[in-house]
């Protein structure tokens, strides 16, 4: 493919839109299937160590 100008590969001619939202959305879950684990990895061990620390006083 080739395009006149910077605008034209934009534009997609005329499907744009799309085209970009659609990386736009597969680029935001790509993001998220990184980001989630590694927070709900760091919030399960958060509580395991304020579980053994319950664990120690008692």
């Amino acid at each position: 493919m080739s395009f006149e100008s910077f605008g034209d590969f934009l534009a997609m001619g005329h499907h744009g839109p799309y085209v970009w939202s659609a990386y736009a959305i597969s680029l935001a879950v790509l993001a998220l299937n990184v980001v989630l684990p590694i927070l709900a990895r760091r919030r399960y061990l958060q509580d395991e160590a304020r579980r053994l620390r319950r664990e120690k006083q008692q």
